[in-house]
């Protein structure tokens, strides 16, 4: 049965963590969906939750869910706002999306200590600095 599912292979999608303003107290970061595509994807949906160990505990944070109406070719859409104190856990983000009759998915996972300035790129379309999984 399985094996009569199309193989919907995602491809110029990413999720990216960008820092959005600096200050002297704080740094301010959002989630984006970038869409790389030559074409609009509709009735996205993000799954997101971090888990992981800190001080030796395990934790799990909120699922949060998203519902994106359309992203246009060439766009970004703002998922949410993450919290520097996540990203010591593993911060999970699983994108769902239809192009036409379609459903495409797949699952987004910045590692624990990934999203550091090592890492930073300048950002497709959203023109900013942060890390990026495609």
């Amino acid at each position: 049965m399985i094996k009569d599912l199309p193989q919907n292979i995602v491809e110029d999608i990413a999720v990216a963590v960008a820092l959005e303003r600096e200050s002297a107290e704080s740094k301010i970061w959002y989630v984006y969906l970038i869409n790389l595509k030559g074409q609009p994807i509709e009735n996205v949906l993000v799954s997101s939750k971090g888990y992981g160990e800190k001080d030796g505990e395990q934790v799990k944070t909120s699922v949060l869910r998203h519902m994106l109406a359309l992203v246009a070719s060439q766009s970004s859409a703002l998922i949410e706002p993450i919290d520097e104190e996540t990203f010591g856990l593993s911060n999970e983000y699983w994108v769902s999306y239809y192009i036409g009759r379609e459903i495409y998915d797949k699952k987004f996972i910045f590692l624990p200590e990934s999203i550091v300035e090592g890492n930073f790129i300048k950002l497709p379309v959203l023109n900013k600095v942060g890390v990026m999984i495609k």
